[in-house]
């Protein structure tokens, strides 16, 4: 696995890193929360520690967790009640109390990373949403069983628009996040310009002329509704 390890102190992230290592993983060191943010999107699971120079690895996890369902097991100093709930009702797969013995991390790391796997479904390469259908492989979508027109020609959703509606159909139903759509589609939430996303947005409901089908949640996100 590739296995994030966000951790400022040097001796004890070198220490992760060499014994993950040594039992066959990909560690990758991190040392502030901005760098798990950006750099998460390759991981297969994050180690998180929560005093971090930057930010509190609560608000990492809690930022996250708007962005990805990766998994995420916390290591720290704290073991306080209150820092273990916070964290677990957070988001965070598993909650570990330095110093951690290495055999132990090593298993909860790979039981965190098995069962956010085992929870994930395959997803249907063709999704038929009413008269909307979507080919997520062949990146071709047909409204009323014709190509997308708009004044009675066939158009074509440009690479942005169809990766935003691949995204909200594949959650059908979910409230998505500004966040996790320009984290998605442009590759980072935290420095993607909104307005990029809102142009967008409208190009895409109007080339599919299906008033409803993308509800907007005022100051958080869009879910698709159909």
């Amino acid at each position: 696995m590739r296995i994030a390890v966000v951790e400022d102190d040097d001796g004890l992230g070198e220490a992760l890193v060499d014994a993950l290592t040594e039992v066959g993983h990909t560690p990758v060191r991190m040392r502030r929360g901005a760098d798990a943010l950006l750099g998460y999107h390759e991981m297969d699971v994050v180690l998180l520690d929560l005093g971090l120079p930057d930010m509190d690895g609560l608000e990492v996890l809690r930022k996250l967790r708007t962005l990805s369902s990766v998994p995420v097991v916390v290591l720290t100093a704290r073991d306080d009640e209150r820092s273990v709930v916070r964290a677990l009702r957070g988001g965070a797969d598993d909650y570990v109390v330095k110093p951690a013995r290495l055999g132990e991390l090593h298993a909860r790391l790979e039981v965190a990373a098995h069962r956010r796997s085992a929870a994930s479904e395959p997803m249907a390469d063709r999704l038929t949403l009413g008269d909307v259908v979507v080919d997520l492989s062949g990146r071709a979508v047909e409204v009323d069983g014709r190509a997308v027109e708009v004044d009675g020609r066939a158009v074509a959703l440009t690479t942005k628009e169809f990766d935003l509606l691949a995204h909200l159909v594949t959650r059908r139903g979910e409230a998505v996040s500004r966040e996790q759509l320009m984290d998605a589609i442009w590759g980072d939430a935290y420095v993607a310009i909104s307005r990029t996303l809102d142009v967008h947005m409208t190009a895409l409901r109007s080339k599919l002329a299906r008033p409803g089908a993308i509800v907007t949640i005022r100051g958080f996100g869009y879910r698709w509704d159909t």
